[in-house]
């Protein structure tokens, strides 16, 4: 698992990506009124349906666009930051941006990246270089070779790599190898028997066939190879560890040195000399799967060498086919947008390439974007509200009547000493080095993985950076990193599309940044994985055995009631694997509701439009969680995702809540209601 997955794991993966106060965009309920009345489907019982109730309103007048494979909350904000960074693109803050400089950066990467015809006039030639290498492989060594080439290039063959900080020794970064290596988003694509996954495996072989019939295969040629690439694959798939094992630290976890890997695990493959090309000589390595590497060993020898430079093709092209000629792209859309997502049509070019440029020079953006749309006062706000989180969580250990005062001192330890960074880093990423010209859109992005690639490379050796962000300030999203015991909160994770900061009353803020957002992160550091690490943010053992018993076998509570959701007929949620999300979402709200009882607004009781400040309370958790899939997207997250998909998020840990039963008189019977003897009780 890469870094920056390792941080989405302990993240909200809310559904999009950003933009805060003075959002000048769409109400979000399309009509005037009150943001929670107004999303209301009041022919819906609360007690059967809650997430229907709070977000029906709103779902039947807003349905999912052809562009689009999910629309919600966070689909809404996304657009209002669209539109907000194509200005930041073609409005630069300087009128002569100097040569090298971010402003030239930004204006180069969007000129380049809308100039369709010029993309077209190139074809595929921006790859040349990369499949000349391809074809020049002659041995298994070659092949080597050109794979850990590629790993610099954002091109994940055979295995992952990542330099990211040692889990039992938090202070220093080290060198991860984990499994990797398949075209499919996950190993259970490979081997599910559901219809919808039957027929992707089928479209993923097609996929595969047209990508290397671009390079200028013959049809005939390319079906045959696509159809070894897939047998290769599937192999490969069969020596990786499933969703919910990669969830468990101790096991993923094998400190070896680069020669006993190669002695005990791959003798083919020379780590130290590999490694060493990329001037890293690490006096050990994290293997993350220590299996997967014996089986890719084997799967070497067993695997001609025409075979792995046609998987090598398919892997290259599909990584930048988004960003060649239209025939590329239309491919990539197919099979990555329509045939994996569901989108019906393809979003327009500029936001296409604004979701780039995010993604690969985000923080250049993010230091225009928080000068124009997150004041001062709103980060006050919410840096004051992870302290009120933080005050409701330790007064919540204090009364466990389960763990015992050890492991509470503990408790209070790691919870005193969670670091939170709130809106965007004090200190900016330095882009100097990366070049980004106008050559071409593909060479651009190219160079932009190769630079976050050497910038991470960089950090081996060098003190741990613990200001720097994993998240730039425009995502709608927050992350809890274990390894440095701390929360991240963007700015744009407190959004709420055309409603002022200002004009938000303490049940919605508290409900809705508050419980799904900063309660969620701050449990993190607590659920059964983040538990495992201590105040410092090392992999140790700091529960008492009986306490650890006990928080197990209360969290498997939680894992038979998420196990029991069937979204699609026949694919239930993976309990084990979405446990630490679950567990994230119901501490969040616990401790949303212990923090919101000590604000006036609750204690005055007074009603806003019709609702109760505790109705108020649960409704904007719900809206924070407002979203509608496609099957098809919704079947990629049931396998490859460890989060729970919106609607179970609301269903599943409200039902565990005796003040939410309260507040909208859920009786016996209904389907919201769980017998107490029968309700999660952890945190």
């Amino acid at each position: 698992m890469s870094v920056v997955g390792i941080l989405i794991a302990y993240s909200c993966l809310k559904a999009g990506s950003p933009a805060p106060e003075g959002n000048q965009g769409k109400h979000l309920s399309g009509v005037k009124g009150d943001v929670l009345a107004t999303n209301l489907d009041r022919s819906v019982n609360p007690g059967e349906d809650f997430f229907a109730y709070a977000n029906g309103g709103w779902l039947k007048r807003h349905p999912i666009p052809a562009t689009e494979s999910s629309w919600g909350i966070g689909s809404v904000i996304i657009e209002d930051l669209r539109l907000k960074l194509r200005s930041i693109s073609e409005h630069p803050s300087v009128s002569e941006p100097k040569s090298g400089s971010d402003e030239m950066k930004v204006a180069n990467f969007w000129s380049t990246a809308m100039n369709e015809a010029k993309a077209e006039e190139l074809g595929i030639t921006p790859l040349t270089a990369e499949l000349d290498q391809i074809d020049a492989i002659a041995s298994p060594n070659d092949v080597l070779e050109v794979a850990f080439q590629f790993q610099r290039k954002g091109i994940d063959t055979l295995f992952s790599f990542y330099v990211g900080q040692d889990e039992k020794k938090s202070d220093v970064m080290s060198v991860h190898l984990d499994q990797g290596g398949l075209g499919l988003p996950n190993r259970d694509f490979y081997f599910n028997k559901e219809a919808g996954v039957t027929k992707i495996r089928s479209e993923y072989v097609k996929h595969v066939a047209t990508l290397l019939k671009l390079s200028g295969e013959s049809e005939e040629a390319a079906h045959a190879a696509a159809g070894k690439i897939m047998e290769f694959e599937t192999d490969l798939a069969k020596v990786s560890r499933k969703l919910e094992d990669l969830r468990d630290p101790i096991a993923n976890y094998n400190k070896m040195t680069a020669e006993s890997i190669r002695t005990k695990l791959t003798p083919s493959i020379d780590w130290n000399s590999h490694l060493s090309s990329w001037s890293l000589h690490p006096s050990y390595v994290i293997v993350g799967q220590p299996e997967f590497f014996s089986g890719l060993e084997s799967l070497l020898k067993d695997t001609s060498v025409d075979v792995l430079k046609e998987y090598l093709k398919s892997h290259l092209i599909n990584r930048y086919a988004a960003y060649l000629n239209k025939e590329a792209e239309l491919e990539d859309f197919r099979f990555n947008h329509q045939v994996l997502s569901g989108q019906k049509e393809q979003r327009p070019r500029w936001k296409r390439v604004i979701d780039t440029e995010n993604r690969v020079i985000g923080f250049i953006l993010g230091r225009v974007f928080v000068k124009q749309y997150f004041p001062a006062s709103a980060k006050k706000r919410y840096e004051n509200l992870v302290e009120a989180f933080r005050v409701a969580y330790g007064h919540r250990i204090d009364r466990l009547d389960w763990m015992s005062k050890p492991t509470k001192a503990k408790a209070h330890q790691k919870l005193n000493s969670l670091i939170k960074k709130v809106g965007y880093p004090d200190k900016w990423k330095d882009y100097s080095k990366l070049v980004v010209g106008t050559n071409s859109y593909c060479e651009n992005v190219k160079n932009a993985s190769i630079w976050e690639f050497d910038d991470m490379v960089s950090k081996y050796g060098k003190p741990v950076d613990r200001t720097e962000w994993g998240m730039t300030p425009q995502t709608y999203n927050a992350y809890y990193n274990p390894s440095n015991n701390e929360i991240v909160l963007p700015a744009t994770a407190f959004a709420i599309p055309g409603v002022k900061d200002s004009e938000l009353d303490d049940a919605i803020i508290y409900g809705y940044a508050g419980a799904s957002t900063i309660g969620h992160e701050m449990t993190h550091g607590f659920d059964d994985n983040g538990r495992q690490f201590d105040s410092k943010g090392n992999l140790a053992e700091w529960w008492t055995k009986e306490d650890a018993k006990k928080f197990k076998l209360r969290a498997q509570l939680m894992v038979k009631e998420f196990n029991a959701y069937q979204p699609l007929p026949g694919l239930h949620v993976n309990g084990k694997a979405s446990l630490g999300e679950n567990i994230a979402d119901y501490g969040g709200l616990l401790l949303g509701i212990d923090a919101f009882k000590k604000t006036e607004q609750y204690k005055k009781g007074k009603k806003i439009a019709g609702l109760t400040p505790m109705q108020r309370f649960f409704l904007a958790y719900a809206l924070s969680w407002l979203d509608q899939q496609r099957p098809e997207i919704l079947r990629q997250q049931l396998l490859s995702d460890v989060h729970t998909p919106a609607k179970w998020r609301v269903l599943g840990p409200l039902s565990n809540i005796p003040e939410f039963y309260k507040a909208f008189h859920v009786k016996p019977g209904q389907s919201m209601w769980r017998p107490a003897s029968g309700r999660v009780n952890i945190w």
